[in-house]
């Protein structure tokens, strides 16, 4: 049996509309003579990460703590606090040419949501990169408590988009992600970047 088409889209943040260069944290180890991807490392352990992800904790709070991670190896805690705000003051960067298809697809009457696992920082992130205004709706897994791949993830994500899961096309980057999606009843993609515009557009038949 053929999907209904999908009148609404949901996207990830980072790894589909937002890119991150990954040259800025290799310099800021560099400089501060931290071993090659050791601030990632710090900061997306999962016993860490998680907190903050589900509103746990405050963005400057998890960022406190890979600074604390860090103390020893980046030679005391002042040049790990530098080290890591360095870091942080690099928000990414928008992928225009998805932000032309998000905005292509919204003229063509289709809701469009974000769909990420962020902290408390994301609206600061979206005023500082341009983008309030350019999406329907925005899901953050801090101010839900929960996050991506949990189903009521998902279900507050439809929700939201006012549109059932059999409608929602959800587009990730990693592939976990898509899977819980798939399980809770949406459409789900798994983003390997512009040339799946084209299937995209074809799925939303627009």
């Amino acid at each position: 049996m053929a999907r209904e088409r999908a009148t609404a889209l949901l996207l990830d943040f980072d790894g589909v509309l937002r890119r991150w260069d990954p040259a800025v944290a290799a310099g800021v180890e560099r400089e501060y003579g931290l071993s090659e991807g050791v601030l990632g490392e710090i900061a997306m352990q999962w016993g860490r990460l998680q907190p903050v992800l589900t509103g746990q904790v405050s963005h400057a709070e998890w960022v406190s703590s890979v600074a604390d991670a860090l103390a020893e190896p980046a030679g005391g805690p002042d040049r790990a606090r530098a080290a890591v705000e360095q870091w942080q003051r690099y928000r990414g960067e928008v992928d225009t040419e998805v932000l032309d298809f998000v905005r292509e697809v919204r003229a063509a009457g289709i809701t469009v949501g974000l769909g990420t696992n962020a902290t408390d920082l994301l609206d600061a992130d979206l005023a500082a990169l341009g983008l309030v205004g350019e999406l329907d709706v925005v899901v953050n897994s801090s101010t839900l408590g929960v996050h991506k791949p949990a189903p009521e993830y998902f279900q507050a994500a439809c929700q939201a988009l006012a549109t059932p899961p059999a409608r929602v096309l959800f587009v990730d980057d990693e592939d976990w992600a898509v899977r819980g999606a798939r399980s809770a009843g949406l459409s789900a993609h798994r983003w390997g970047g512009h040339a799946d515009l084209r299937y995209l557009r074809a799925a939303l038949d627009h």
